[in-house]
């Protein structure tokens, strides 16, 4: 299991267990065990999925740690595979089945692997244009689904309170719904923050959900 995944999945859920008073140490466990495993990608899928399926509590978790299940993949059981296992049949097939499974964090932490090889500081605007390339005409589905974002850039100058508050007055689409408290909070505050943390508790209309995934972030940040 790559070690900055493992750090930010066990963050993230003893944040989520303390604020919303359920136990995590069974969950984490269980989810390390399956990180860890020797197993095929979709193998590991229905193990995860059982492990969710036994902790209801954590459900609301469920698909943001997909996207981690995901990360873990490309960062660690990859290097097991053939060099162009991304271009076989069998991926493809994969990409096919899981293709409504997780969230739009995998792109926000493909990007921060990217800054780490980049050696960067995360920025939203670099994120949008450069990563997501949104200005360009062939990634205007990008565009429309991270539009919430990019109409809202100046947020990231504000505090955690506006962005909360603002949160609540927009309508906000589909797939920025949950995230957007999440996403504009890491790029006000990249760094792990108990500040931001206590913030996001007085603030946040989902604080548990909000402070998980934050947390996620920042961790997975701190490589």
């Amino acid at each position: 299991m790559d070690n900055h995944v493992k750090v930010a999945l066990i963050a993230s859920l003893d944040k989520f267990a303390a604020i919303s008073g359920n136990e995590s140490i069974k969950l984490e466990e269980d989810l390390v065990e399956v990180f860890s495993k020797d197993l095929g990608f979709m193998e590991k899928v229905e193990e995860f999925d059982a492990v969710f399926d036994e902790h209801p509590a954590f459900d609301e978790l469920r698909e943001v740690f997909f996207d981690l299940l995901m990360i873990n993949f490309f960062s660690n059981d990859i290097k097991k595979l053939e060099e162009d296992y991304l271009d076989s049949k069998e991926w493809e097939e994969i990409e096919e089945d899981t293709i409504d499974r997780g969230t739009e964090l995998l792109n926000l932490l493909l990007y921060i692997n990217e800054c780490h090889d980049e050696r960067i500081k995360p920025e939203l605007g670099d994120f949008l244009k450069e990563f997501l390339l949104v200005e360009e005409d062939e990634f205007q589905d990008e565009f429309h689904i991270y539009e919430d974002l990019i109409s809202n850039q100046q947020l990231v100058e504000s505090s955690v309170e506006d962005i909360c508050s603002h949160a609540g007055m927009i309508d906000l689409g589909e797939e920025m719904e949950e995230l957007f408290v999440p996403f504009m909070v890491f790029f006000h505050q990249p760094k792990v923050s108990d500040q931001v943390i206590k913030d996001l508790e007085d603030y946040s209309a989902n604080k548990e959900f909000d402070i998980a995934v934050y947390t996620l972030i920042a961790n997975f940040n701190l490589k």
